[in-house]
């Protein structure tokens, strides 16, 4: 004992002083290595730690030593009450009377025994101050929902009052009639409705050729051996996204289905997630109408760091990127699917389907740029989740959202409810109790605004997304379903069968058994609190009749270790064990550690051969997948009352439902159903009967039904611009002469059009392809090179010519200026002018660059104060080709002659007008923007009128420090209905309204769509600071350069209040595509930064890990067109794009990289095309004489040309995708060698 020797004199002061509870104490004295020491005295009744002790004492309270007190709160503060019990050991196994080990023993003993009743004591505190806090987070958490659904109502109740004056008195009779109808749950409505459905697709729309766009960004999605469960993002999402994908590609009526999500290139995944493409399925097997590129893919887009594999919460500054990528794969893949099913017209994706809020937001951009119907799917809410983990307490606000983004996914949700037409869900509790927290969603409001809707009763720009639900779809093919058995089989099968031809997992369960013949519980599912399993089980211990007649079987998941599980997870089965072992379960209980999911169906099988039910009691079920594989394997139910369970049991009518706190009701629900052989057998029919309401073809019929609702808005340039082949032949030949200043030759033309304007247009093929080579003649380099372009002519054509359409869609690049120079006053500032100068001299220093680039000036300004602002810097409006004011409400094209008026003034393009009319009411915004921004006091906002346009709401901000914030305006707007994109602007003196559909941004994307100007190849000039839309300019594929000190300030306080999301989740932090100037405002220094960002573009290793610039023609041109230029590849000799292998890739791109692609080679050398196409040397010249005019190869044209050279029109097609992929593998092979500079 001699390592505690320094106790024995601690114990014998202690012993010694006697320190009784209510005595005083003396003093004390130990030593250190002998031990030992002694003295002291005794006292009143007085407590030695009281103050009057303290006082009492001559030389201050701490001098009143009292050794029990102090030796006992050292020790059982500072001692770990493992070491005290090891102690206790070493002096029990040392009984030495000489060293005194009994009265230590004892000591000890009591030592450790205030040890753990003071530790106990602590921990009692707190538990009670725990339950104290989750008390105040659950009150504080209805405080919080009482006053949003308080505020709600209020809402609710104005915007009723404002839609009630449009409505007669039989109007509103009727509206409520039907909604208190349309709030009557019918089960029989319910199971008609699907089969009405059903009919109403299957009869009517067989001779349709949809394309269906479903988008799910994040986890690794692939089509065979999907890692579920990998991480957090790779689960149940994307097998749903997956199925649903090849299932609607396999319905009648639809041809193409793309499921896009990102590209992943990284080390640390499997190289098939770096695919640009993957078939799902080929299409229908009716083979009706099948073509190149019909049936289902996976099509990844890159965006953000392509060598690395980002969780979903990391997704979101790239978003913008993910658009512009797939906005150019739709584009491209409507073109091939128009020449292959619909004569050469766009066939525009019919609905664009967001799953989860990353991909919502997605689809919201993207159904906006093209203008076509958005559905939403959310499976998993923010604003769900926000209050679940808010309610745990373990984590503050500010920690959630830096962990999950958990505010930016929020405003994504909005977003997309914004712009969605419909969302899906899979249950009614989805709808009432996780949509219904949303700003943008109100169950009573929607009703409202759709009986509005069907009697043509104005919403004044208020509408709500129509919410159905559509239960998830499920795979039958591998469901074998036991035939009926008689009474007397008991399940004994196995009694008979070999044991080798046992699935193995039978054994498995059984070997916990001891009479594995009874009829079996089965309850499948993690060992989460939520799932309730522990209640399950005392409802199953307690219940003797239960446990006599039935044993419980328990499949929680996999596990090695109980220890090395997650807390939660560990908690839950620990708990299990114990009540096993308490009410002696031993022989009636399995929990096997260890199945495959391919044992699952295995493990339904048994229950059902044994008679056994499904038990599903979580205290709250989103839906209930398993109930639904249950039932389809025979198997009655008892489920949970709370959440989607209860679709479920309406629908199939297979089961009982239970309160999941009630362990009495579970286990007579249980008892029931197991007890009773002619409900079990009842239930188990049903259940097979109607489980065809789940399965995949009733939820794509059910789907397409709904979607067929939506309103399609296809644009209407589709149908007019150009509309004849004599439109196009001009517009062609108009492309050939981009670089011709000659006006006497564009004149001519012009007139011979016009000499020709009285007689009947042709219609025959062969009369078009003899006018356009004729003009090919005329056109030729020994006719212009000789021209004299007059000072005047040259003056004027500077100036800018009026062109019939814009100079857009010549353009290889377009320079958008989008500074926000504004005084305090709110106009423009003279470093606007300055800005606009010197990009332009940057530009026009490069002769070649200046050649195919154009320019585009985007401001919050109405057009007249930009043309005043362009005229003080005497800057024509026709040196830009095109002007987009006033937030993106209006776009103007200058040097157009149909943006023209009958005064020659400048007229907005209207197609556009239309685009972003959708859902849009001027009256309505003003009204609504003018009652919010009245308070108590006054209103801090009036009617800017100069401002205002038919699509733009303006107002004066009289100051700036006393408005809302944009979150907190869009906030408000969206709880009355109304869809609008809002802006602080030109310095915060403004306030502007815009449509949902119209923004600076937005507008680039229809310049894309509209004149085939790509995203990537503009260029946007911006400065430091802006307008609160300056953050979602900066983003996207296209390349940002922000010049330093030309904007001082601008609106972006004003974006956001404290608890929102923050820039970084919007703007990467770090992006190869944003360059910055550096010193003084300079031509040159803005070309340095526009080659910087060119260069960095050309050569980032995220987006091109391979031969940079030619493995992005790889991926954005054979991707998007993989199945139409197939031909084109093997025609040319450098092979087909692989999806199965990298290496072939990299070994295909030094074939590409390293031809030669010339005029000589395909007459000569390339015998792939000559042999492949089998052209005579007359035939190619007329060929590439075509080519080099610029001619759209349309259907006509195509068979003209056939019809003339005498060969097939396939054959033409083929030549003009070759001699397209010549020209870009050519231009890539420049762009390789001058990577480090600008490249033309």
């Amino acid at each position: 004992m001699a390592g505690n020797e320094w106790i024995n004199g601690y114990l014998e002061a202690i012993l010694d002083s006697g320190g009784a509870a209510g005595g005083g104490g003396g003093g004390g004295g130990g030593g250190g290595g002998g031990g030992g020491g002694g003295g002291g005295g005794g006292g009143g009744g007085v407590d030695p730690r009281s103050p009057a002790a303290g006082a009492a004492s001559p030389r201050g309270p701490h001098m009143n030593f009292n050794p029990t007190h102090y030796f006992v709160e050292e020790v059982v503060k500072g001692v770990d009450e493992s070491d005290l019990h090891r102690t206790w050991i070493k002096v029990v196994a040392t009984r030495n009377a000489r060293e005194r080990s009994t009265r230590l023993e004892n000591m000890c003993w009591r030592i450790w025994h205030l040890a753990r009743k003071k530790k106990q004591a602590c921990i009692d505190l707190s538990l009670s101050f725990s339950f104290f806090l989750v008390f105040m987070l659950e009150l504080e958490g209805i405080l919080r929902i009482s006053a949003r659904r308080k505020e709600q109502e209020q809402v609710r109740r104005e915007t009723s009052e404002d839609l009630a004056e449009d409505l007669f008195e039989g109007e509103k009779a009727d509206t409520v009639g039907e909604l208190a109808q349309q709030d009557t749950p019918m089960k029989k409505k319910f199971q008609r409705n699907f089969s009405e459905l059903t009919v109403s697709w299957s009869d009517e729309n067989k001779e349709k050729k949809l394309y269906i766009v479903l988008i799910s960004l994040h986890g690794l999605v692939r089509g065979d051996n999907m890692e579920l469960g990998r991480d957090s993002d790779t689960g149940g999402q994307v097998k749903y996204v997956v199925e649903l994908a090849r299932a609607l590609a396999m319905m009648p009526g639809v041809y193409r289905v793309d499921l896009f999500t990102r590209q992943v290139s990284s080390p640390e995944v499997d190289w098939s997630y770096g695919e640009p493409t993957e078939m799902l399925t080929s299409g229908s097997t009716d083979g009706e109408g099948s073509g190149e590129s019909a049936g289902a893919y996976i099509v990844r887009i890159p965006c953000g760091p392509r060598d690395k594999y980002l969780r979903k919460e990391a997704l979101w500054p790239y978003l913008q990127e993910f658009v512009d990528g797939a906005l150019a794969h739709i584009l491209n893949m409507s073109k091939a699917l128009g020449e292959q099913v619909s004569n050469g017209k766009l066939v525009l994706p019919y609905v664009i389907h967001g799953h989860y809020a990353d991909a919502g937001d997605v689809a919201a951009l993207l159904s906006g740029a093209l203008n076509v119907p958005m559905v939403l799917t959310g499976h998993s809410l923010g604003r769900n989740k926000l209050e679940q983990i808010m309610k745990q307490g373990r984590m503050s606000k500010e920690e959630i959202d830096s962990t999950y983004k958990i505010m930016r996914r929020i405003e994504g949700e909005e977003l997309a409810l914004d712009a969605a037409e419909l969302v899906i869900t899979s249950t009614r509790q989805e709808i009432d109790e996780q949509w219904g927290l949303y700003d943008g969603f109100d169950v009573k409001l929607e009703k409202v605004l759709r009986a509005r809707a069907r009697r043509g009763v104005s919403c004044h720009g208020r509408f709500m997304p129509r919410m159905v639900v559509i239960p998830p779809g499920m795979d039958f093919s591998s469901v074998v379903v036991p035939e009926d058995t008689s009474d007397g089989d008991d399940g004994k099968d196995f009694e008979i069968a070999s044991p080798r031809s046992l699935p193995p997992i039978w054994a498995e369960v059984m070997r916990f058994l001891t009479n594995p013949h009874k009829p079996m519980i089965l309850a499948l599912s993690r060992p989460d609190p939520k799932k309730n399993i522990t209640t399950l089980v005392k409802a199953f211990g307690e219940c003797r009749p239960l446990r006599e007649l039935a044993n419980l079987i328990l499949i929680m998941g996999n596990r090695d270790d109980i220890d090395e599980m997650s807390a939660g997870n560990a908690s839950v089965l620990t708990t299990v064990l114990k009540l096993i072992d308490k009410y002696d379960l031993y022989g009636s209980v399995a929990f096997p550690k260890h199945h495959k999911q391919s044992d699952v169906p295995e493990i339904y099988r048994l229950t059902g051969k044994m008679k056994g039910v499904f038990i599903n009691p979580a205290l709250v079920e989103p839906f209930g997948l398993t109930l639904i594989e249950a039932a389809a394997h025979g198997l009655p139910i008892v489920a949970t009352k709370n959440g989607g369970p209860v679709d479920i049991k309406n629908a199939l009518n297979n089961g009982l439902l239970v309160d999941p706190h009630d362990q009495h009701a579970i286990a007579d629900a249980l008892l029931k159903l197991v007890a009773d052989k002619n409900l079990w057998q009842e239930c188990r029919k049903n259940g097979l009967r109607n489980i065809q309401l789940y399965s995949w073809p009733e939820h794509c019929r059910t789907y397409l039904t709904r979607i067929a609702g939506c309103r399609i808005r296809n644009p209407r340039w589709l149908m007019d611009t150009p509309a004849d082949a004599a439109a196009e032949e001009e517009e062609a030949l108009e492309d050939s002469l981009m670089d011709v200043q000659d006006l006497s030759l564009r004149l001519s033309i012009d007139g011979e059009r016009g000499s020709s304007m009285n007689d009947a247009p042709s219609s025959d093929p062969q009369d078009s392809v003899q006018r356009i080579m004729n003009k090919i003649k005329r056109s030729s380099p020994a006719d212009t090179d000789g021209a004299k372009i007059p000072a005047e002519a040259a003056a004027t054509a500077t100036s800018g010519a009026m062109n019939k359409y814009p100079l857009l869609r010549r353009r290889r690049r377009l320079f958008v200026i989008a500074v926000d120079c504004y005084g305090d006053d709110g106009s423009a500032s003279k470093r606007m002018l300055q800005v606009i100068q010197e990009v332009f001299r940057a530009v026009r220093s490069d002769s070649q660059m200046s050649r195919i680039s154009g320019f585009a000036l985007s401001t919050a300004m109405p057009l007249p104060e930009t043309l005043k602002l362009l005229q003080l810097g005497k800057i024509p409006p026709t040196d830009f080709d095109a002007l987009i004011c006033g937030s993106g409400s209006e776009v103007y094209y200058p040097s157009t002659a149909q943006c023209l008026d009958a005064g020659g003034r400048l007229r907005p393009d209207q197609d556009y007008l239309l685009h972003i009319n959708h859902r849009w009411s001027h009256d309505g915004a003003k009204q609504t923007i003018a009652k919010l921004a009245h308070d108590g006091s006054g209103t801090n906002v009036e009617p800017d009128v100069e401002s205002c346009n038919p699509h733009c709401v303006s107002f004066f901000i009289k100051d700036p420090n006393k408005v809302r914030t944009i979150d907190e305006m869009r906030e408000r707007v969206r709880m009355r209905g109304l869809r609008c994109h809002l802006m602080y602007c030109r310095n915060a003196t403004r306030l502007q309204v815009v449509p949902l559909l119209a923004s600076r941004s937005q507008a680039l994307r229809y310049l894309f769509v509209r004149w085939g100007l790509s995203v990537g190849n503009m260029y946007l000039i911006v400065g430091e600071h802006g307008d609160t839309d300056h953050e979602e300019m900066l983003s996207g594929l296209h390349k940002t350069v922000i010049i330093r000190g030309v904007t001082e300030k601008g609106s972006e306080q004003l974006v956001r209040s404290s608890g929102s999301y923050q820039r970084e989740d919007v703007v990467p932090s770090e992006s190869p595509l944003i360059a910055f100037t550096k010193g003084d405002l300079k031509a040159d220094e803005i070309m340095r930064a526009l080659k910087e960002v060119t260069k960095a573009a050309s050569g980032m290793d995220w987006q091109r890990p391979l031969c940079k610039t030619a493995y992005w023609f790889q991926s954005r041109v054979y991707t998007n067109m993989e199945e139409k230029e197939e031909m084109t590849m093997l025609s040319l000799g450098v092979g087909a794009a692989s999806k199965h292998s990298i290496s072939n890739r990299k070994f295909r791109l030094k074939e590409v990289t390293d031809h030669k692609f010339n005029l000589g080679d395909q007459d000569h050398n390339s015998g792939h095309v000559r042999k492949k196409l089998r052209l005579s040397e007359e035939q190619l010249t007329v060929l590439e004489n075509m080519y080099e005019a610029g001619s759209n190869l349309d259907q006509a044209l195509k068979q003209g040309l056939a019809e003339k050279l005498n060969i097939k029109p396939r054959q033409v097609e083929v030549w003009f995708q070759n001699r397209r992929a010549r020209t870009k593998h050519k231009q890539i092979e420049e762009e390789c060698k001058n990577r480090g500079g600008w490249r033309a």
